[in-house]
């Protein structure tokens, strides 16, 4: 995204550090969304509409109060891969030696073949690193926790990340390289597109089966959630999510229940898949998977049984 410079020649030496900051990222085409002060969390629920590359709005924004700042992945076009420090966790054993999110992304791209990707513009975080990149269109990459391995998560649609020149209690976040935003590299464009999402085939369950059917289905997936291992527990949810909004689809389940029912699942994960992400994986399998409902049993039949496993 380019923005005419000459819509930021109103910037003054005098001005406060955190709006130059602010400037300083939408005259790079980022759209800019006023956090906390010290902290991460945006200052406005629809953070993503209230996202903005207008000088005259920031200015707005970041005199009014010191906020930290704020980068809308999607709107700003960026996938930024965030490599986290080890927080006090041991690497599970796929990882094993390894000290933080720098030293996995370097396994897995010496794994791959290709060079650590750090010729891009890169952000020093109080645990790690930002490695900002522009982001494909096709696919659009969503933000994803493991996914690459060990203490690596990323940051694409939907998603923000914290700009340099904002400061927490753990630290600051300040540009380490500043040079241009690299394209993704095609390798880890590949190793961070979702699998593709599979067709769920009809199953015929005889009606005095169906109760069963569909609590041993819940039962399942919420146990493959909870017990996936790191770098799976993304796409484990995700197809888990699916499945179940199959069902929800066919009448067989409550959306709520099922919402629920994951999210108590997944949250044995706490330390290391935000609520956040947890929210938006949820809701992309089941809005997927309820569009695509299973053929269990006429509609009849299906009404009845449905009565009994909701104990109507």
């Amino acid at each position: 995204m380019s923005i005419p410079t000459d819509r930021f020649a109103d910037v003054h030496d005098t001005d406060p550090p955190l709006l130059c900051a602010a400037l300083a990222a939408a005259r790079r085409g980022h759209a800019v969304l006023p956090l906390w002060p010290r902290s991460k969390r945006p200052a406005f629920t629809d953070w993503e509409n209230a996202a903005t590359t207008d000088p005259q709005k920031i200015r707005e924004l970041w005199t009014a109060a010191p906020f930290n700042i704020g980068i809308a992945c999607g709107p700003s076009r960026l996938l930024v891969i965030d490599l986290d420090g080890a927080k006090g966790q041991r690497p599970p054993p796929r990882w094993a030696g390894a000290r933080n999110g720098g030293d996995v992304l370097a396994r897995v791209a010496r794994e791959a073949g290709r060079p650590f990707p750090s010729e891009t513009y890169t952000v020093a975080t109080p645990s790690g690193l930002h490695l900002y990149f522009q982001a494909p269109r096709h696919p659009v990459l969503r933000s994803s926790v493991g996914r690459l391995g060990w203490r690596i998560d990323t940051r694409g649609e939907g998603g923000f990340v914290v700009a340099p020149g904002s400061m927490r209690a753990a630290g600051s976040y300040r540009v380490l390289c500043s040079g241009p935003i690299a394209p993704l590299p095609q390798w880890l464009h590949k190793a961070l597109t979702p699998p593709a999402l599979v067709e769920t085939t009809s199953t015929s369950v005889e009606p005095g089966r169906m109760e069963r059917y569909v609590a041993a289905a819940l039962t399942a997936e919420c146990q493959a959630v909870a017990t996936a291992a790191v770098g799976a527990r993304h796409t484990t949810l995700l197809h888990a999510a699916i499945s179940l909004g199959t069902l929800v689809g066919a009448d067989a389940l409550d959306i709520d229940d099922v919402r629920s029912a994951l999210r108590n699942a997944a949250a044995k994960h706490d330390a290391d898949f935000p609520a956040s992400e947890v929210h938006r994986t949820i809701e992309d399998g089941l809005a997927y998977g309820v569009r695509r409902p299973r053929a269990l049993l006429p509609r009849a039949a299906r009404d009845s049984a449905t009565a009994h496993i909701r104990g109507a």
